[in-house]
């Protein structure tokens, strides 16, 4: 499982353009970061799923771009100390989540932030430290990228439940015996994911939870987990909610007008047509088969115009049928991968 993860450091952490300093903020010169421009976050994932939790698919993609990241930020001795759901986003251009605020970031073993992650997801060392800081004492045991791991487990139990788990985890159940908890968070049968052989994810999050931080397994580690040899197919909702440079449109194309060449090569003259209008086309496939039968995917430069194509063709009634517009990940469909059912 050890990979150099240099090379893709740029995938998985957000990219600082450049440095300025405000001259004009009131309350004096600020210096600000140029950071690149992001989608949607883990926090507003969470939000839209509707206390049903989030597909498979999304939190095995979101658990692996984070750990990516993580396992490049330990292995250079940096700790991000402030992992939380507001800070992963979604990048559509580069169709991965990424990591961002590194605030209360620190060296490890020489940290120079007193208190260090956000309520609910701060590991029971962190609490103990800010706990001892603000009595104006010192804590024996210092803070370690194990932290990071902590609130990484919480956020995907939040992802797989769908709930907000700040006061569970503050809990005195959760301090005696948090295993239960978790065991009984995936069997419940009120989170919609129970029906899926889900115990890889149960044990990696725990592997993430354990109150001796000496026990939590590292990033590293945690990417070997068998949850990551488990292929899943993204839910409809997830190509909704996750732009990408690739624009999939439903209801479209009949059977008849699949099998009638002329009537087919019209259509297709018609939808390139339709679709320039919000950016230029890289690409446009209609396949005749399954996979994919029926199904328009059309490649955009960027995700920017996808994004504003999504918005005004959805809804379109294109053909007397009214046009369903989703994205597609850019990378499927480069290896001509197309999904033939997404529930």
């Amino acid at each position: 499982c050890a990979r150099d993860r240099c090379l893709s450091l740029h995938l998985v952490v957000v990219t600082l353009y450049g440095v300025f300093t405000n001259h004009y903020s009131a309350s004096g010169p600020s210096r600000c970061l140029l950071l690149e421009l992001l989608d949607i976050s883990v926090s507003e994932l969470l939000l839209h799923s509707s206390n049903q939790g989030c597909s498979m698919w999304m939190i095995q993609h979101c658990a692996r771009d984070v750990l990516e990241a993580l396992a490049f930020l330990h292995h250079k001795g940096y700790v991000h100390a402030d992992l939380k759901p507001r800070n992963i986003l979604w990048s559509a251009e580069e169709e991965c989540f990424k990591l961002i605020d590194f605030g209360l970031s620190f060296k490890e073993g020489n940290q120079d932030v007193k208190y260090i992650q956000t309520d609910g997801y701060r590991a029971p060392e962190a609490e103990l430290q800010n706990c001892l800081a603000q009595a104006g004492l010192q804590s024996e045991t210092e803070c370690t990228s194990a932290v990071d791991l902590w609130s990484l487990g919480i956020v995907l139990l939040e992802m797989f439940s769908g709930m907000k788990l700040k006061h569970t985890v503050q809990s005195q159940e959760w301090k005696t015996n948090s295993s239960a908890i978790i065991d009984r968070i995936f069997a419940s049968e009120g989170v919609v994911n129970s029906a899926i052989p889900a115990y890889h994810l149960r044990d990696l999050i725990k592997s993430m939870l354990h109150c001796d931080q000496g026990k939590r397994a590292s990033a590293e580690k945690a990417l070997c987990s068998p949850f990551f040899s488990i292929p899943f197919a993204p839910h409809i909702e997830d190509l909704v909610m996750l732009p990408t440079p690739v624009l999939r449109l439903l209801n479209v194309l009949s059977d008849a007008s699949l099998q009638c060449e002329e009537e087919y090569e019209d259509i297709l003259e018609d939808i390139r047509e339709e679709c320039q209008k919000y950016g230029p086309v890289v690409s446009l496939l209609i396949p005749k088969e399954n996979p994919g039968k029926g199904q328009v995917f059309v490649e955009y430069a960027n995700a920017g115009d996808s994004k504003a194509a999504q918005k005004m063709l959805t809804g379109k009634i294109f053909d007397g049928k009214f046009v369903v517009a989703t994205f597609y990940p850019l990378s499927a469909y480069k290896r001509g991968y197309l999904y033939q059912n997404l529930l």
